[in-house]
């Protein structure tokens, strides 16, 4: 069934992201398989596998597009890794059959200076702040901001005493910039893993995180294959309960699994939980009254309207994280 006739098919709300599970995996595994095979000719898929429902339902399907013995997952801790992540990593791994192999990245993500940057740039707002101090960024709610995101420090003392700060542009920069270091650490894994055995990287970003370019440029951002990017966090979901995902991984909420403390996407990026942002989203993409998309998420107009807004906001502020590189003169593309 087409998003139109979804959209067509009754008042709007979580109904209108309601698919056909066996129809959608029959439909991915069909072009995987065409692409990875037809178009990119490798052998397999290769992914890091963070316990998540995302990495979990793509698990699933590379193993019915290429076959469990044609699929690696990688677990790639770290310092501030959750050690749920990797439990929970291994149970999908063991659940679909696919072989695994865990890299520690701490090593080279202290060789490479990401936790001493952190921790500077930090300091620069809060001098006390040291290794064994835990933190994690937030952002204003969506509903209530007037379409300015601000972000502000959340950091733990060794005492247990909460810091709440605002961050100052050039320090917020900072911050995100060493810890992107995390994300483009484990893509070199994963590309590694996939020269060696001829395997295509797998991304797993759903629509909404795509949309919103909530990812790494050449981090979690590069792929060969992005087969659930058209996909709703809660056809995500659906696809995860007809695939067996388990039950633990369905009922998690979804994190970053970024900083040391423990942190939601909602508090990070995304302001709202995943199914109203998703019916924000949907409901922006098909025109739907701003009254109709208030009346199915329960959140007042003029908050859906700043919810709308940020949306919009997110798409122009991110649009280069989707670009190529740019050239001064157009080059005809190889096979073109």
């Amino acid at each position: 069934m087409t998003e139109a006739t979804l959209a067509a098919a009754g008042p709007f709300g979580p109904a209108s992201l309601v698919l056909d599970p066996a129809a959608e995996v029959e439909r991915i595994v069909k072009a995987l398989r065409a692409e990875v095979g037809g178009i990119l000719h490798k052998r397999g898929l290769v992914l890091g596998l963070s316990g998540g429902i995302d990495s979990s339902v793509s698990v699933a399907l590379a193993v019915r597009a290429v076959g469990a013995k044609n699929v690696l997952a990688l677990f790639m801790p770290e310092h501030d890794s959750d050690p749920d992540s990797l439990r929970l990593g291994r149970l999908v791994a063991e659940t679909y059959g696919v072989a695994s192999v865990t890299e520690d990245i701490a090593p080279a993500l202290a060789a490479l200076g990401c936790y001493r940057r952190r921790e500077e740039a930090i300091q620069a707002v809060l001098p006390d702040y040291g290794p064994e101090w835990k933190s994690k960024l937030v952002i204003t709610d969506a509903k209530t901001s007037n379409g300015y995101a601000l972000t502000s420090l959340v950091a733990l003392s060794p005492a247990g005493v909460e810091h709440r700060l605002r961050l100052p542009p050039a320090v917020y920069l900072a911050v995100v910039a060493a810890t992107n270091m995390k994300q483009r650490s484990r893509k070199l894994i994963e590309y590694t893993h996939a020269d060696r055995l001829n395997y295509a990287v797998l991304g797993t970003p759903n629509r909404l995180e795509y949309d919103q370019g909530f990812f790494v440029k050449n981090g979690d951002g590069a792929a060969d294959v992005k087969p659930i990017a058209h996909l709703y966090k809660s056809q995500v979901y659906q696809l995860a309960e007809y695939l067996g995902v388990p039950a633990e991984i369905r009922a998690r909420p979804p994190t970053t699994d970024t900083f040391s403390l423990p942190q939601t996407q909602e508090e990070f990026y995304f302001s709202l939980p995943w199914n109203l942002m998703d019916l924000c989203l949907y409901g922006l993409n098909h025109a739907v009254p701003v009254a109709d998309i208030a009346a199915a998420t329960g959140l007042a107009v003029e908050a859906v309207q700043r919810v709308l807004a940020d949306i919009a906001s997110k798409r122009r502020a991110t649009a280069a994280l989707h670009m190529p590189p740019l050239l001064v003169d157009k080059v005809a593309e190889i096979g073109a």
